[in-house]
């Protein structure tokens, strides 16, 4: 392999497309970082909650990022087999930004107690956030060749966690000095946060529109007619992938390990801060997160290169485990640095190996299609996570017995995970 010689990392790093690619990581992320693991689970339970236990705001932040999931889940598949038939994927990447950044300012308007608005706008976000990861996660093909998938996954990880991280910095400022901003209360400060990632994910979308290219079909269709086509082809793109008995177990088992990923995103700020922990504490440990994360998501990215994408995927996943058994009987506000220090070493490399190994795998000319496949199986698992942890802390009246049920996913997921290995192993043995 030639990754790990520096003048090949630098010509593949530097190339115009790679760039702007990887610069919508670092656009979305400000959604991911500011907003959906940092101020509004907080802002959820102490200002649109305000009033309630915290096992009921936990099952209402659970039910808020399960149900804008589901839809995601379902409409996936779909969007992608659109955006192959009609060469569109930019654009709709677009149209999805703009959804995304529009209901992220809106919040900015929702009043405390109103719970359920700030939930129907965070869905919509949510909406916009997830259809354009997944129209940006096919167009990794249009900008690396196979053997760089590992590395320019990698590499769109990492700034997204240094331009999440950097926002996120500036956002936490505001409300820890809201004075030096004009601004008179704290809260004021979280509102317009979410005025600022609407914007930053707006201007650092620009170059991916700008300077990606997307390889378009022989014969584009419409809008209308490609949405035709693509629900048609959906029952295809099931029999394609079921052709593939490894692929098959690869999905079921990230279906599992990547819900257990993004479960512990969304809800480690509501699960601090029903233990008790310090706001402030708790934030300060996601920027710890995110810039540990960027140089451990390259590092990864080599790993992959030098052990095998599954291999690297399963050390993750031990490490998840690990920290959630740590999570469980956590005590101390440091205890939650050192969890935040940990998840950021390996939080970008499982989901930039997952990306890479799934896009070496996939057919010429059916990136939307199958990495619609691929995200609505994410996304059917971040309905299971949040609302497992949500129901469990519900029922068991402990949000500690809540996320303890996250190790389930870990678990299974790296069982299946080891079958699909053993599987594509088999295969390639006969052929």
């Amino acid at each position: 392999m030639r990754l790990g010689k520096g003048p090949f990392l630098k010509s593949v790093l530097t190339r115009r497309p790679v760039v702007a690619w990887a610069l919508y990581d670092w656009a979305n992320s400000a959604f991911a970082t500011t907003v959906m693991a940092g101020f509004f689970p907080v802002f959820f339970k102490q200002y649109w909650s305000i009033g309630v236990e915290a096992s009921v705001s936990t099952f209402r932040l659970g039910l808020a990022n399960g149900v804008g999931s589901f839809i995601i889940a379902i409409a996936a598949p779909l969007l992608g087999a659109i955006a192959d038939r009609s060469g569109s994927r930019v654009r709709l990447l677009a149209m999805a930004t703009v959804l995304g950044a529009a209901a992220t300012g809106g919040l900015y308007l929702v009043e405390a107690g109103h719970w359920q608005l700030a939930a129907v706008l965070y869905g919509l976000a949510s909406i916009g956030f997830w259809s354009g990861v997944t129209f940006c996660d096919s167009l990794l093909l249009d900008v690396a060749a196979k053997d760089e998938l590992d590395l320019v996954s990698a590499y769109g990880y990492a700034l997204g966690y240094i331009g999440g991280g950097l926002l996120f910095a500036i956002n936490v400022l505001m409300t820890l000095r809201p004075e030096l901003f004009g601004l008179a209360l704290a809260s004021d400060a979280v509102r317009l946060s979410f005025v600022t990632v609407s914007g930053w994910w707006l201007l650092f979308s620009v170059p991916v529109l700008l300077y990606v290219r997307e390889a378009r079909p022989a014969q584009p269709l419409g809008v209308i007619a490609a949405a035709r086509a693509g629900w048609r082809e959906l029952g295809t793109t099931i029999t394609h992938v079921r052709a593939y008995r490894p692929l098959v177990w690869f999905l079921l088992a990230y279906w599992l390990y990547i819900d257990g990923v993004n479960t512990v995103i969304k809800m480690a700020v509501d699960y601090g801060l029903s233990l008790g922990f310090p706001q402030e504490s708790l934030i300060a440990a996601l920027l710890v997160t995110q810039f540990v994360a960027f140089p451990a998501a390259l590092a990864f990215g080599w790993l992959g290169s030098r052990i095998g994408a599954v291999n690297g995927i399963f050390i993750a996943l031990a490490v998840y485990a690990c920290a959630t058994v740590g999570a469980y009987q956590m005590d101390s506000t440091w205890e939650f640095y050192a969890l935040a220090v940990t998840i950021g070493l390996v939080q970008g490399g499982v989901q930039s190996l997952s990306r890479s190994y799934f896009g070496a795998l996939v057919p010429a000319g059916k990136q939307g299609e199958f990495f619609g496949f691929y995200n609505m199986m994410g996304k059917f698992a971040a309905v299971l996570g949040p609302m497992l942890v949500g129901f469990t802390a519900l029922m068991t009246g402990s949000t500690r017995a809540g996320i303890l049920s996250v190790l389930v996913l870990f678990v299974g997921g790296a069982a299946l995970l080891w079958r699909a290995r053993r599987m594509e192993n088999r295969m390639q043995g006969a052929s």
